[in-house]
């Protein structure tokens, strides 16, 4: 069934037929790319949050019986066609979606989610944010019907320049990120927030880039070099994280750097142990925390496609389920409007601890992680790299743990409720 749905998001939508499925089930449809340059991200959304749902389902699912079921709809990454397929979810009526592969994306939908609910009363529509980061959605464009459950970009920067303010090694720094609001809200953070902890830092570059159409970023990375810069922080992602690493390593760049995404998704196989001690990520979770509550859901997760060689990623889709289905059971009903009032003000014992949905924003608030890759124990590398990322030789090892409360930044959300 999952394999079928799969294939047919290659072409026009997964969800326009899903065979066996109970008319009772609570669909959730997922908008990504499933064709295109980041198709290998939204593949690797689509098995984690399928089996993520599988867990709860197991578990007798929501409502005393009724299941989630998670269908994907290809947006080949493009604003325009994820309106195109927003429209078919609505023809479907299916109530809720998720998305989080790309912030300009994002805005797409959450407008039209907007405009969607404002007409149609009775027929609203919930949006699920799993990873789409711009500041703005909880910010000046925050809506009761959108939910986050990523930190967003000015939270992991907070925890992440305050992290390399301690580095006096770090004295010049060079920006490279995606051109889009994403990539914006990155390079706006970074240049505000690194300056006001270490003044004496230099910015030695800054640079933009097309998303997901740049194959060949060693142009980049000669710059970078030419540069002098000791450091690289950047919010790339996907393909572009991966392509970027790659033309680092093959032309010799030795810098140190401070990501947002650089801990799975084929990033770690193509730096291979060149990159060791020198690539840092900001995230909710890796599989060499400790204590580790969730290692049977990643073990699990990870045999499951050996083949692949795909680990378990996303921990905030793991969270985002079970607080969503919290929510279902709390309000005793399906409907959006029901779940969004049981959602909002949560406080719920995640598997990393503590976490909040707060209630002025629908703003997320969870431990997070900082994290370097090594090389593994196995290679010879710290004793808590055990499990190596993608079987790489590399392992992602704990620099610290950073409660919500560091990175809960202040939001000017002011909610319109219905």
């Amino acid at each position: 069934m999952r394999k079928f749905a799969y294939t047919l998001g290659l072409g026009v939508s997964a969800a326009l037929i899903s065979f066996g499925a109970s008319a009772q089930n609570v669909k959730i449809a997922l908008i990504e790319p499933y064709s295109g340059p980041m198709a290998n991200v939204g593949d690797q959304f689509l098995k984690e949050f399928q089996f993520a749902v599988e867990k709860i389902n197991a578990k007798g699912g929501v409502l005393g019986g009724r299941k989630l079921e998670v269908v994907g709809f290809d947006n080949k990454m493009s604003p325009q066609e994820s309106l195109n397929q927003f429209k078919r979810v609505v023809d479907q009526d299916i109530r809720y979606i998720t998305q989080g592969g790309s912030s300009a994306v994002a805005g797409a939908l959450l407008e039209a989610v907007n405009r969607h609910n404002e007409r149609n009363p009775g027929k609203e529509i919930l949006f699920l944010n799993h990873s789409a980061v711009d500041p703005a959605f909880t910010n000046e464009k925050c809506s009761f019907w959108h939910f986050r459950f990523d930190a967003n970009v000015d939270m992991k920067m907070e925890s992440l320049t305050t992290w390399m303010a301690k580095n006096k090694n770090i004295k010049k720094v060079y920006l490279i990120n995606q051109d889009y609001s994403f990539g914006h809200a990155v390079k706006k953070a970074a240049r505000e927030m690194l300056a006001n902890k270490r003044p004496d830092v230099q910015f030695v570059g800054d640079e933009l880039h097309p998303v997901a159409r740049v194959t060949d970023f060693s142009p980049y990375v000669a710059k970078i070099k030419q540069s002098g810069a000791d450091s690289v922080i950047t919010g790339n992602w996907g393909n572009d994280m991966s392509l970027l690493i790659k033309a680092a390593k093959d032309a010799g760049l030795s810098v140190d750097w401070y990501t947002y995404y650089a801990g799975g998704l084929g990033t770690p196989t193509a730096m291979g142990d060149a990159a060791a001690g020198k690539v840092k990520s900001i995230a909710e979770y890796h599989v060499n925390v400790t204590p580790n509550k969730v290692a049977k859901h990643d073990a699990e997760f990870r045999k499951k496609y050996e083949k692949e060689k795909l680990d378990w990623y996303f921990m905030r889709a793991k969270l985002m389920f079970d607080m969503f289905a919290e929510a279902i059971n709390k309000a005793k009903s399906a409907d959006p409007k029901a779940v969004a009032l049981a959602l909002e003000g949560m406080k719920f014992e995640g598997d990393m601890g503590e976490v909040e949905m707060r209630k002025q924003d629908h703003q997320v608030i969870q431990p997070l992680f900082l994290m370097t890759l090594h090389k593994s124990a196995a290679k010879g590398g710290p004793k808590e790299g055990k499990i190596e990322a993608e079987g790489s030789g590399l392992a992602n090892v704990t620099d610290a743990r950073l409660e919500g409360y560091t990175s809960a930044t202040p939001t000017s959300c002011n909610m319109k409720r219905p």
